[in-house]
Formats: structure tokens, C-alpha cells, sequence
């Protein structure tokens, strides 16, 4: 029968020479295909799945196959659909482990190991949700030490993106124990966070880690939560275009690729004939100085954009010769390569990764040895990021790189235009990176996000409950904690009371927080670095959000998680006197310094620097330069360096403020 229809289709005969692929189509179309026992990613070795709580396990085979769950002791049974896909409720299961799990479908049977019943926790945001203990090791290497414990396990998220629908499957990953090589890998605010509580109640706790730097809310939001949002819901459709987005990003790389190859044609530090700039002992005469950390054009404005060299000599003692060493170099802007004595040792392709260079042995000489960093600057001001460690480490000796460094500029440049950066649209995120991990039971959610938000501050106050509602929505586990953080202090410091788009960002939390139930906001005013978008302090972080779910979803009672809260306001005067919920067991000023960062102003909205006392539970505000107040601001800019309203259990006030003006 195959023959006669492999020979004669229809009316047509067919040629000897297609038959060979004839016969695989025929095959294809009477031998109907057997569909493999597969199951998400997710749904894997070493799994943490959520204690107390019905659990979904589901997962792929041919339809209408009849599916076997054996899992402690018990059988549950179900049957594929027509499209192949399987779903069973597991009933609730008390903490315990490790334990396995038998899959069998009618030709196929996956064993699975090492499960653990405790706490879920997906954790997600930008880049300081997704910033790893490997980048704030330097502060942390005895917590990374002693960091073995099976009971904390973190399953990344692979990081992609889709316009078109919401995806089932992760393409990668897997549940990975945290001990101290794996975690530096893991999100540096969900392993503390994680840590905490498994100190506490020693239950386990897995975090699905699904997070990525730069990325806005609305990447993060479904289709149908943004139509609320009508420009980003728009966007959203114009990015289902494929052709559009191959084009966006061939042009982003042409345009790219043709900057550096002229700046590396243009670059006198490799022109042929010379000898590269890179090697020791070169002719300076011609080179200027410049003070390091800082930025080249503040000292030479006619230095811009492009490549910039800069060298240095250090001497090394005869004890220190030949040993390996760390180089630091603080932040630069944007992208470095570095030589030693003429020998490539690192580099660096954007600004915000901090220096840290390892100098193999035998490469530093006793005697003169010399650095050479080459910098490039895409645009903006290029150069060394003030206030970092610049050093050379060599075992308990540290050099200070700091002072006069040789400078000279290689190729000038225009700035670069910046990328598109696809990945961030509206939708694309939650489609490839929250909706397919949504059936799996989880205890809650953790949020660090805003910075990419803060050039539209005030509509993130109706985003951030729209985000917190579609999660909750797609779970169908009601109102889940939902713990973030309240954006930290960055940038310059303000000298007068002025408008800050990151303060009103953290208005925008703060209203999120009193106005949508069960949601926990973790204060970070004191965790900031005026220039590092990236603040190390991330255990801090974990820890105050973990007071939140000690308080929220563990039942603690006799437990302090909040700093000050603003709750009312009173004008007696020349003053007013503000209330506070949330005191703990006192307000304190940190230190027992003055009260700062504190401004008052009367009908005419023009605000000044105020005196401000702790009286009581209450704070007392006024100014001899406003006779009748009528607001009160407090932590008012996007670095309000000396905030310091505490309670006695050193959490941090909330900025705030009275006007909504």
C-alpha cells in the first residue's frame, strides 16, 4: 500500500529522484508520532515545591495518554488532552524531604530526586534583584565561606523575551543547591533574603530567580493588564512585528560595529609602525597628567568621546615581586582594557561592573612597574568614577592608585547613539520569563525594580498595583505577599530643597504600600551609593525584607519590621508636628545628631531647611524663615545623604511628604 502511494499520487506520478523524500511525508501522514513524557523545567531534580498548598505538577505527552503521579506513597492519576498537555493537583504537603517523584505515562516513566517541601519565593525586577553575590563578594566573603546548605536552592530563569503570547516552557534551567561556588550566582537580595528565614525556621527555601538590569514594569506586565496603559499596550503590538525587530537590532549592530572598528583603525595607541601604547617604557614626553578618579574632560574639554590611555608606575618592594595580586579601579565610564608591564590583564565592556582585576604571579617585577589602561567612552563624560577604591592589593599591602596618572587621548569620536534595547518592551519579559512558571505554588513574591521607571514617576504609583494584580491574577493563590523595595538614595547630594524624580518614584512605592493589601515595602534610604546605581549593601536588603515576611506570612508578632511611617500632620503655630506609625519602640535620630533633611514651607510653596526635634512619638518642625507652615518634606531628593529618622530598632523613616503638590 505504501509503495502504490509512494509511486502514484492522485493522477501524478512521481519522479524517481523525490520519492526518498515523498516516502517521508507519506510516513509522517498514516504513522501518527509518539509524542515523549516531557515536563517543564521547573518540575525537575532537586525542585523546592510549596509547603501547605495544593501543588500543580503538569507537563507533555501524546494525547489522550494516561498519566501516573506516585509521590509519597500516593497515586494520582489524569489523563493528556488532545493537545498532548497534562495537568494534576497534588494535595497539601508538609515540610519534609528529600523525597522523590515517579512520572508514568504509558511508554515512558521520569524519576525525579532530591525534593524538598518548604517555601517558594519568586524573586524579580532589574538589575539590583538580579545583581549576584559574585559582585558584592568583596564585602561578603565570609556569609559566601559559609554559604553550604542544600535547604537553599535558586532556579534562574533563563532571560529572553516575547511579543507574540505568553510562553509555557523555559527553554533552560535548573533547582541549584547553594554552597560557595554556586552562590555566586544567585541573586545577592534573594540569598540573603532566603538565608534569613532558613535561620530562622530551618525550613527550606527555593527562589525562582527571574530578573533582568534595565528592565522597565511594564516588560514585566501582561498584555491584557496594559491595556490600561494605552502607549505601552500599543507598543506592545508593534513589537509582534518580527521584521521590525530584526531591523531595529541589524541597524543597532551596524551602527555599533562600524564605531569601533573606526575608533580602532583611528586609535594612535595601535597605529602601525609605533609601538602600541600598551607596552612599558614608551616615549611620554608628549602625554599630559591628570588626577585620578575623574573624569577627562573636567581637566581637558577638548578630550571627548572615544579612546583615552592612561599610565601609571608603582614600585614594588622585593618582598612583594612575583606574587599574585588584585587590582582595583573603582568604576569606569564606560568600557577599559588593562595592561601590566605590557601583559593584557582584563577587561571591562560597560560602565557599571566595578574593576577587579586578578594579576597572575611572576608578572610584577621588584622595582618600577608600570599600568596602562585604555578607556573608552561611548558618550557622556568618560573617566575614573570618584569616591571608589582605586589600589593595587598585593597579599596584606594595598597601593593607592590615586594621584597623577599620564593621559593621552588615542582616536576622537562622536558619541554613540544608544541601543533600542528590544528586550525591555512592553510585555516581553512576562511572556517568556513569569507566564511560564505561573502553576507553580509559590509562598510570594519579591520586587526591586523603579530605576528604569523614575523619568515617569508619578505613573508608576498606578503601574506598580496594576503589576502586583496581574501577578496575583495569573497565581490564582489570592493575595500573596508581594515584598519590594523602596528605591535606595543615589546621585549627587542637594545642597537646597529642590524636585527629585526619584523621590517622587518612592512616593509612588509608599502609596502602593498603604493603599494595596499584603504588601510589604523594604526601606533603603541608608543603603544607597551616591555613585553606584549598583549598591553592594545587599544583605541589609534581604534581612529588612525578610522582616516583612517574618511579620506577614510567618505570624511573628512580637517583631519590629517596619522603620516610620508618616501618618498625619498637625499645624500648632509656627510649626507642625508630624505622626508616625510603625515607631517600634521609639523614634531616634541616628547617631544622636540634629534631625536632617527636613524642609518647611508656607502658602507660597517655596520650601527651606528646617529645625526638626523628636518630642515624644511625634517630630516638631519649624523654620524662622516661615512664619504659618503649611508642608513638611523629609528625604526630599534623589540622595538625601544625611536622612537619618530611625526607630530604636534601626530601620529608616520613609521619605514622605504632606503637599501633593
Amino acid at each position: 500500500m505504501i509503495k502504490n502511494i509512494f509511486l502514484r499520487i492522485g493522477s501524478r506520478i512521481v519522479p524517481k529522484s523525490k520519492r526518498c523524500s515523498m516516502l517521508i511525508v507519506v510516513f509522517a501522514a498514516v504513522m501518527p508520532l509518539c509524542a515523549q513524557l516531557r515536563l517543564p523545567k521547573l518540575v525537575s531534580d532537586g525542585m523546592i515545591l510549596q509547603r501547605d498548598a495544593e501543588l500543580t505538577i503538569w507537563g507533555w505527552a501524546d494525547h489522550n495518554e494516561n498519566i501516573t503521579i506516585d509521590f509519597k506513597g500516593e497515586s494520582y492519576h489524569t489523563v493528556a488532552d488532545s493537545s498532548g498537555e497534562w495537568k494534576l493537583i497534588l494535595p497539601e504537603q508538609k515540610t519534609g524531604g528529600p523525597y522523590t517523584m515517579k512520572i508514568k505515562g504509558e511508554k515512558d516513566e521520569i524519576t525525579l530526586h532530591d525534593i524538598l517541601i518548604g517555601d517558594v519565593w519568586f524573586a524579580s525586577g532589574q538589575s539590583n534583584m538580579e545583581l549576584p553575590m559574585r559582585r558584592v563578594s568583596p564585602i561578603y566573603e565570609k556569609e559566601i565561606e559559609t554559604s553550604e546548605c542544600s535547604f537553599i536552592r535558586q532556579f534562574a530563569v533563563p532571560q529572553r523575551y516575547n511579543f507574540k503570547h505568553p510562553e509555557k516552557e523555559l527553554e533552560k534551567g535548573s533547582w541549584v543547591s547553594a554552597n560557595p561556588q554556586t552562590v555566586l550566582d544567585f541573586s545577592a537580595v534573594a540569598y540573603f533574603f532566603a538565608r534569613e528565614l532558613y535561620e530562622k525556621y530551618k525550613i527550606p527555601i527555593g527562589i525562582i530567580n527571574a530578573s533582568l538590569g534595565g528592565s522597565p514594569i511594564q516588560a514585566w506586565m501582561s498584555e491584557e493588564a496594559l491595556k490600561e496603559f494605552p502607549s505601552y499596550y500599543n507598543e506592545a503590538q508593534q513589537f509582534k512585528n518580527d521584521d521590525l525587530i530584526r531591523d531595529i537590532e541589524k541597524k543597532d549592530s551596524m551602527r555599533t560595529a562600524e564605531w569601533y572598528i573606526t575608533l580602532w583603525k583611528n586609535d594612535e595607541g595601535y597605529r602601525s609602525g609605533k609601538s602600541p601604547w600598551y607596552l612599558p617604557n614608551i616615549d611620554t614626553s608628549d602625554w599630559l597628567t591628570m588626577t585620578i578618579p575623574g573624569y577627562w574632560s573636567d581637566t581637558y574639554p577638548d578630550m571627548q568621546n572615544g579612546s583615552v590611555w592612561f599610565r601609571r608606575k608603582v614600585e614594588i618592594p622585593a618582598h612583594l615581586a612575583g606574587k599574585p595580586a588584585k587590582l582595583i579601579l573603582g568604576r569606569i565610564i564606560d568600557a577599559d582594557s588593562v595592561y601590566i608591564n605590557g601583559v593584557f590583564v582584563g577587561t571591562t565592556g560597560y560602565q557599571y561592573p566595578p574593576r577587579r582585576y586578578h594579576i597572575p604571579p611572576n608578572l610584577l617585577q621588584k622595582g618600577e612597574n608600570e599600568i596602562v589602561v585604555r578607556v573608552i567612552s561611548n558618550a557622556g563624560k568618560g573617566g575614573f568614577v570618584p569616591d571608589k577604591l582605586y589600589a593595587l592589593i598585593i597579599d596584606k599591602d594595598t597601593m593607592d592608585l590615586t594621584g597623577e596618572w599620564k593621559i593621552k587621548q588615542g582616536a576622537k569620536m562622536p558619541p554613540l547613539p544608544g541601543q533600542t534595547f528590544v528586550r525591555w518592551k512592553p510585555t516581553g519579559l512576562y511572556n517568556a520569563m513569569v507566564a511560564p512558571v505561573t502553576n507553580y505554588r509559590i509562598k510570594g513574591f519579591l520586587w526591586y525594580q523603579g530605576e528604569s521607571n523614575a523619568d515617569k514617576p508619578y505613573e508608576y504609583r498606578f503601574l506598580l498595583p496594576k503589576l502586583i494584580e496581574n501577578w496575583r491574577n495569573d497565581r490564582r493563590q489570592g493575595n500573596l505577599p508581594f515584598l519590594f523595595v523602596q528605591l535606595p538614595n543615589y546621585g549627587l547630594p542637594v545642597s537646597e530643597p529642590s524636585e527629585s524624580n526619584w523621590a517622587v518614584l518612592r512616593e509612588s512605592q509608599l502609596v502602593t504600600f498603604k493603599k494595596v493589601p499584603a504588601t510589604g515595602m523594604a526601606v533603603t534610604i541608608d543603603l544607597g551609593e551616591w555613585n553606584d546605581i549598583h549598591p553592594l549593601r545587599k544583605k541589609e536588603v534581604g534581612e529588612r525584607l525578610a522582616l516583612w515576611a517574618q511579620k506577614m506570612t510567618y505570624g511573628e508578632k512580637n517583631i519590629v519590621y517596619s522603620g516610620p511611617i508618616y501618618e498625619s500632620m498637625e499645624v500648632k503655630g509656627d510649626a507642625v508636628w508630624l505622626k508616625f506609625k510603625e515607631i517600634g519602640s521609639g523614634l531616634v535620630a541616628k547617631n544622636n545628631l540634629p534631625l536632617k533633611e527636613f524642609a518647611i514651607a508656607g502658602a507660597d510653596r517655596k520650601f527651606v531647611w528646617a529645625d526638626a526635634e523628636i518630642v515624644g512619638d511625634k517630630v516638631k518642625v519649624r523654620s524662622d524663615k516661615v512664619a504659618k507652615p503649611v508642608a513638611v518634606r523629609y528625604a526630599w531628593a534623589d540622595n538625601p545623604e544625611n536622612a537619618n529618622l530611625y526607630n530604636n530598632e534601626g530601620l529608616p523613616a520613609s521619605p514622605f511628604r504632606t503637599d501633593n503638590w
